[in-house]
């Protein structure tokens, strides 16, 4: 078998507790443009074609197993945080015998290493017939980080922790990232790595002399930006990547077709899929499973949930859907909601404050304004007019109800659930229908108008003064009426 034939086996650790995130959720959960942390790295040993993928658990070792419980990914559990040679080794138990297999080491707090770094990192490792390869970086100050010493050559003699560096040593640029690709040897030899340090823990950069020492080689692949192996260790971290991701994720997106006339206020999560010829408006948020066909608009300051946009639908601004599906040349808002379980077919209009939830509107059917439709079923070009409420629950359970097509509702109608109302039917307006309406009738349920003659005259007249001071024209109306 040929170097690059080679399978890749991948240990993944993330036993880590992340105190500097003060919070109760484990560190490689919190989620960056859509995604937990770890889950970067998961997909990233993917897209490698990983044989076998092992991820290391400790804190809250059921909730990553939860989040990340997927066919070919297993784990291990690492009950004492004694290192990352000892997590590693932990991993390496779980692999089993790795034969002739390469194993990449990677971290489930780095969201922003690129799946093209790590090919190039594994192609030049095999490319050299190399057993333990580095990925380092280069920054102008590399505090924080171990720093690669070079022999004469250029060959990587040692990586020192910054703690034990020497002021020279401190002043080299180049950076241990944390990521490396050994031989199926590792295992073996990280047996070797003992705790004799003053924090009483195994380092896996112990492996490097122990590769040495047997006459391997050990490479340096530098990767060309650096942000690729930041670590979110704390919030301010969390944003950082948070903020990388997203201005490469919309790039993307600028590449394949859509515009975005403010591409610095959009947010787009990873999950999301979107056409060609999307226009997105300043302030839009696209958030989890949401698709997007072409020919869509999102005007501006919307927030689309998993739901789904069909070809050249439009969403006005400041709109929310969650959950939702927009029929094809339908339009939104601005200012609507449509909620979990909404389906517009195609040619719907929802206009300004009107919500959905559990609705389903057929084609070419009307809310313009001020309504509520919650558990119900519209038929084919419906006019539901403004103040329209679908009353669904009686304080315990929600009921439904059933609209039939070409119905027109009234303004400032109620229909009391469950209700059914035929084809063609009216709805007087200011109605509150508590029974079912049949095909072709009108419904008018409201109270009889009853007009008091005189009774603006004797209203005010009692409060005269007080009227003159505040409102001169029925003032001066009520002295023409003597």
């Amino acid at each position: 078998m040929t170097q690059t034939e080679r399978p890749l086996d991948v240990v993944i650790l993330a036993a880590g507790q992340g105190t500097r995130m003060k919070s109760k959720l484990p560190k490689v959960l919190h989620r960056v443009a859509g995604r937990p942390m770890v889950a970067w790295a998961v997909r990233a040993a993917q897209a490698l074609g990983a044989r076998r993928i092992v991820v290391v658990t400790g804190h809250g070792a059921e909730q990553v197993e939860a989040a990340l419980g997927q066919p070919g990914v297993s784990f291990a559990r690492q009950d004492q945080q004694l290192g990352t040679g000892h997590a590693f080794l932990v991993g390496a138990d779980a692999l089993g015998e790795s034969g002739d297999a390469d194993i990449l080491v990677l971290y489930g707090d780095t969201p922003l290493l690129r799946p093209e770094t790590l090919r190039a990192l594994l192609d030049d490792h095999r490319a050299h017939a190399a057993a333990f390869t580095i990925l380092t970086g280069e920054l102008p100050d590399a505090t924080g980080y171990g720093r690669i010493i070079r022999g004469a050559s250029g060959n990587v003699e040692r990586i020192v922790e910054e703690k034990a560096a020497t002021p020279q040593e401190r002043a080299v640029r180049e950076f241990n990232s944390g990521v490396y690709v050994m031989d199926s040897r590792a295992p073996a030899l990280a047996r070797r790595i003992t705790n004799d340090n003053p924090a009483g823990e195994y380092y896996l950069t112990d492996l490097l002399a122990l590769y040495r020492a047997e006459g391997a080689l050990v490479r340096a692949f530098k990767l060309q930006d650096p942000d690729e192996v930041m670590g979110a260790n704390d919030r301010a971290g969390l944003a950082e990547a948070e903020a990388i991701l997203r201005r490469r994720i919309n790039a993307g997106h600028l590449r394949a077709g859509v515009t975005m006339t403010d591409p610095q206020t959009v947010w787009i999560e990873d999950t999301v899929h979107l056409g060609r010829d999307v226009t997105l408006e300043p302030g839009v948020i696209l958030r989890g499973e949401t698709r997007i066909a072409d020919g869509v608009t999102v005007g501006a300051y919307s927030v689309v949930t998993d739901s789904v946009l069909e070809e050249g639908a439009v969403v006005k601004a400041h709109s929310v859907l969650e959950g939702a599906q927009v029929g094809p040349g339908s339009d939104v808002g601005p200012f609507a909601r449509l909620r979990p379980g909404t389906v517009l077919e195609g040619g719907v209009h929802i206009g300004n404050f009107v919500e959905t939830k559990a609705a389903r509107l057929g084609p070419g059917v009307k809310a313009g304004h001020l309504a509520y439709l919650g558990d119900v079923e519209v038929g084919a070009e419906t006019n539901v007019g403004a103040g329209t409420i679908v009353a669904n629950f009686d304080g315990v359970n929600k009921h439904r109800s059933t609209v039939g097509a070409g119905v027109f509702i009234g303004s400032n109608s109620t229909l009391i659930a469950p209700r059914v109302v035929g084809d063609a039917a009216f709805i007087a307006a200011g109605s509150a229908v508590h029974e079912d309406v049949p095909e072709g009738a009108m419904a008018v349920a409201r109270g009889k108008q009853r007009n008091v003659e005189g009774w603006s005259r004797r209203y005010w007249g009692g409060m005269r003064e007080k009227v003159a001071q505040k409102l001169p024209w029925l003032a001066g109306w009520l002295e023409r009426q003597g």
